[in-house]
This record gives C-alpha cells, sequence and structure tokens, in this order.
C-alpha cells in the first residue's frame, strides 16, 4: 500500500474505557522488571527538564509512574 493510499488509524471504542487500555502499573505482570530502554531514555529528558535526578534503578511500573509524575510537573505530554 502507497503513502497516498494509507488509511486512517481507527478511532478507540468508547465503550473500552476502563479496560486493559490503561492499566495500573501496580498490576502489570512485568512490573517488577527494569525499566526499558525507552523508559530510560524519556525519564532522563523529563529529569533533565525539571532539574531532577534520574534513578537507573526504577521498575517498569515505577518508571511509569515517575514518568506521568514528571509529565505533569513540567507540562509535557500534555494536550
Amino acid at each position: 500500500m502507497s503513502d497516498a493510499q494509507q488509511q486512517p488509524l481507527p478511532e478507540i471504542d468508547p465503550s473500552l474505557e476502563g479496560s486493559n487500555l490503561e492499566k495500573d502499573p501496580d498490576d502489570w505482570k512485568t512490573g517488577e522488571e527494569p525499566m526499558t530502554g525507552a523508559q530510560e531514555s524519556y525519564l532522563k529528558t523529563l529529569s533533565d527538564q525539571a532539574g531532577e535526578p534520574l534513578d537507573p534503578s526504577l521498575t517498569k511500573a515505577e518508571a511509569s509512574q515517575r514518568i506521568d509524575e514528571l509529565q505533569d510537573r513540567t507540562g509535557r505530554g500534555t494536550p
């Protein structure tokens, strides 16, 4: 399929609100694993912008929560 024929992404079904689309990080099966490289990279950016240290020992779940915190503090990630 060429770029000109690319179809738009489907809209998210509102009936799925509260489903697995937004699972609490505390409930993740892999939440205790070390954070991913992508999480660490984004946390470094957010931490630098917020003037806060980066804790490289965070788990996936902790990193997700920290990203939310720093996004709120820095205004990043908000429409």
